[in-house]
């Protein structure tokens, strides 16, 4: 009973959180100050626990590391114009016949690079339902396409924090992470791809804006060298390059861009870097303002306070018959349906992909283990169904933020396509062990 009432609490703190839009860091401490008394009232010592908690912290501070590199790499991006460089050639080989399946193709491979869905959505995401409006196709078909381009990258890009996040919290690696997410999305993405030829052909573009081609050149020197960046992050990783490596590379090279070619000072780069990258006024280039370290905070902040509660369920034993339960069931209809049904529950009731992340592996990877399963294939299995379910739940953030930047409701989540066939795709075909 004490650990339901620790659950509730915890789950009325998120819920005031999200209405008053306060940081989520607020109800993990709540959270954790919860699982500290049950853990006490169970007989546990403060010392105890407090190590526990230590020990949860030590585990993640590569990662915190790593996810400050991610959000310094952003902004080198933005700064660079590297974003632009996907957009701007992006649009130019639209044909009118094949608008939506080549926003598809555009936002998997800039999700794929840049890593970020809410960064692809309120920059490339915009500009094609503004193409999508002014050229007669069906803003709602738009933009759940883009919804399924954004989550491409977001579960399976070396620079995806989600990705980075899960290898955390599962303490696996995430180049391994990567490689599997990859091979089990080939399918869904082909099928999407089909799906959206077919819509392609029966929405098509009646004519392109071509004032936006002007817009991004008054704002940025567009040449191919400011694709160098996203190369480093494409290819090095694909070679077993270490991700790290990839980053420095991107985060130097754009840096050489923006000095050199948009003339850019070097300390407002390096202030970029750190405090994020903002254009003022109404140009385009403001479309691309955030990133930067600081940006990294909240998650990193997140990420350390969810890391102590694996440590405390496991080393207290607190979800024991919780576990059991679920373990039960994984014996019945398999590891990753429970995995699934699990990541559709936290996300509804958290309305937050990385909590729900933190605490589908908190919680089943005990289980995992009891049934022969492992941390490994904990990782693949919430990359194929937490990741991309959040985008599927109209008042988590992983959905509403990407809708309110395309301006359009729910509805377009029907034509997410890529969010549905991962999973249903993944659970015909998982192969086991994995």
């Amino acid at each position: 009973m004490d650990l339901i009432i620790a659950f509730i609490i915890f789950i009325i703190a998120m819920f005031l959180c999200i209405v008053t839009n306060a940081t989520m860091v607020l109800a993990l401490l709540i959270g954790y100050v919860c699982f500290i008394c049950v853990a006490l009232r169970r007989g546990n010592k403060l010392s105890a626990l407090f190590r526990l908690s230590l020990n949860g912290l030590k585990d993640s501070l590569i990662v915190v590391f790593v996810l400050f590199i991610i959000g310094v790499l952003t902004a080198s991006w933005r700064a660079s114009g590297t974003i632009l460089f996907f957009v701007y050639y992006g649009i130019k080989i639209i044909t009118p016949n094949l608008f939506l399946i080549v926003t598809f193709l555009l936002t998997c491979l800039l999700s794929y690079a840049i890593g970020t869905s809410f960064g692809v959505a309120g920059t490339l995401g915009v500009i094609c339902m503004a193409l999508a409006r002014s050229g007669g196709v069906n803003e709602i078909i738009t933009a759940g396409v883009i919804m399924s381009g954004i989550y491409f990258g977001d579960r399976c890009s070396p620079a995806s924090s989600s990705m980075i996040l899960t290898a955390a919290v599962t303490n696996t690696d995430s180049n391994i992470n990567m490689r599997q997410l990859l091979r089990t999305g080939w399918l869904p993405a082909i099928i999407c791809a089909v799906i959206y030829t077919f819509l392609s052909f029966q929405n098509p573009l009646q004519h392109v804006a071509t004032e936006i081609f002007t817009s991004i050149e008054r704002d940025f020197s567009i040449s191919f060298w400011i694709s160098v960046p996203a190369l480093f992050m494409l290819i090095l990783p694909l070679f077993k390059v270490d991700v790290k490596i990839a980053m420095g590379l991107s985060i130097l090279s754009a840096g050489i861009v923006s000095i050199f070619l948009q003339n850019m000072p070097p300390l407002a780069f390096f202030q970029s870097c750190i405090m994020g990258y903002y254009e003022n006024g109404g140009s385009l280039g403001s479309m691309l303002n955030g990133g930067g370290l600081v940006s990294m905070l909240e998650i990193n902040c997140i990420l350390l306070i969810s890391c102590t509660y694996s440590t405390i369920f496991e080393g207290t034993g607190m979800i024991q018959d919780l576990q059991n339960k679920l373990e039960h069931y994984m014996v019945k209809a398999g590891r990753f349906s429970v995995t699934a049904l699990s990541g559709i529950l936290f996300c509804a009731i958290f309305c937050n992909q990385t909590i729900a992340t933190t605490m589908s592996a908190a919680i089943l990877n005990q289980p995992y283990k009891n049934q022969g399963g492992t941390s490994q294939e904990l990782a693949i299995d919430i990359g194929n169904s937490t990741i991309v379910i959040a985008g599927l739940i109209p008042w988590a953030i992983a959905s509403s933020v990407p809708l309110k930047f395309m301006g359009v409701g729910s509805e377009a989540l029907l034509y997410a396509f890529l969010l549905y066939t991962i999973p249903i795709c993944y659970l015909f075909t998982k192969k086991r062990p994995l």
